[in-house]
């Protein structure tokens, strides 16, 4: 009876960590988190620049079933006045539709959902009140902008090698506080990204308690619609995963290409994030 329960451990704990390489950092994988779980995530993001940028998102993560999860979370910066406020809120959704599975591989495909609400100008002023300058140019829900997104996003799991990719159409709203969109203002954009994933420790598993190094290259891109204007970034990552449970994780983005006006550029990612498990 011993024997059996430590091979189930073991085999339960292979097949956790087989998935760990598409955890990415950057983007979300067509994979859930396991139901009846719930997730605590706290991502630090620093902008360079003149002023130093510092943008602190917690967030709590739920997985309702095998099929369905969803975010909720909080954003906090510096990045649009010279001291940290509460910007806002926002809500994630994702449900997989798809799954096709066999021996160290899998195939996930599904739907996701965004929307967020924050209280942040799109745009500086005079001492008169007149407009000087947009912001900037990207629409970006992580913080700066108030809008809806809805995409499809793939993942193909290949025993050590994680690959996904993903299509988004977002819409930029009002932020509250009377920070409208002006005339002429993009309020559309199209998304893409490309991720991959590598589990490089352990080689060979004997334990659900081994940590997991895993790195990733992550490409993002965004192009607003009926402008003139995209960009494109690269997000190498690495992470390490201890007990199964903690992630910890850093990326550095690099601007490939791009004509917009953005407040994130080049920007350093931290992040911790804690599971628990069957906790309703």
């Amino acid at each position: 009876m011993k024997k059996l329960l430590v091979f189930l451990l073991v085999h339960l704990a292979f097949n956790q960590k087989l998935d760990a390489q598409e955890l990415y950092v950057s983007t979300e994988p067509a994979s859930n988190m396991p139901r009846n779980s719930i997730g605590l995530r706290l991502t630090t993001e620093l902008v360079p620049g003149p002023d130093l940028g510092l943008r602190t998102i917690p967030e709590i993560m739920l997985g309702i079933s095998k099929n369905l999860m969803a975010h909720s979370s909080f954003y906090v910066s510096d990045l649009h006045q010279k001291s940290q406020k509460i910007e806002g809120f926002g809500f994630y959704a994702k449900y997989r539709f798809l799954s096709i599975d066999s021996l160290q591989r899998h195939f996930r495909a599904a739907a996701f959902g965004r929307y967020t609400s924050v209280k942040n100008p799109l745009y500086t002023t005079t001492d008169l009140g007149s407009i000087s300058s947009i912001s900037q140019d990207e629409i970006n829900l992580d913080g700066d902008n108030s809008g809806l997104q809805g995409g499809i996003v793939i993942t193909q799991l290949i025993h050590k090698l994680a690959l996904s990719a993903s299509v988004n159409y977002t819409m930029a709203l009002d932020n509250r506080g009377g920070y409208k969109l002006l005339p002429g203002q993009a309020d559309e954009s199209i998304g893409y990204t490309f991720s991959a994933g590598l589990l490089t420790y352990p080689k060979t598993y004997t334990s659900y308690s081994q940590p997991n190094l895993n790195v990733y290259l992550e490409i993002l891109g965004k192009s607003n619609i009926g402008k003139a204007q995209s960009f494109m970034e690269a997000a190498p990552a690495v992470q390490l995963i201890l007990g199964s449970r903690t992630r910890l994780e850093f990326s550095k983005r690099f601007q490939l290409y791009g004509n917009m006006n953005r407040m994130a550029k080049n920007m350093f990612l931290f992040r911790i994030e804690h599971n628990i498990f069957n906790v309703f």
